[in-house]
């Protein structure tokens, strides 16, 4: 059975923990590496993950787009949206579609 995760700062995913899902609090961005790629890896079919997190992360996100699981998906933190997310979906378009519809 696949599972879901958060990654981010523990001020952003702590209240997911009451949701049931598994938090991973990130303090270094080699650390969040790391835990991604074992996450992703192993039975996460859902990854969420900061938006500050995945601007931090962009180059081992790219690894995993073209997979179909994980599904990773970027949600904004306590400190508000940093267009990070907006930034992925064009990018993801734009590797689906063949030029910018967005």
């Amino acid at each position: 059975m696949y599972k879901v995760a958060v990654m981010g700062d523990r001020d952003s995913i702590y209240g997911f923990a009451a949701l049931g899902l598994d938090i991973y609090p990130i303090e270094e961005p080699t650390e969040g590496a790391h835990c991604l790629r074992r996450l992703a890896e192993g039975e996460y079919a859902v990854i969420y993950i900061t938006e500050a997190l995945a601007g931090q992360l962009e180059e081992e996100l790219d690894r995993w787009r073209s997979r179909p699981l994980p599904a990773i998906i970027p949600i904004p933190g306590v400190t508000g949206n940093t267009g990070v997310g907006m930034r992925m979906v064009k990018k993801s378009v734009e590797q689906a579609v063949g030029s910018d519809i967005i």
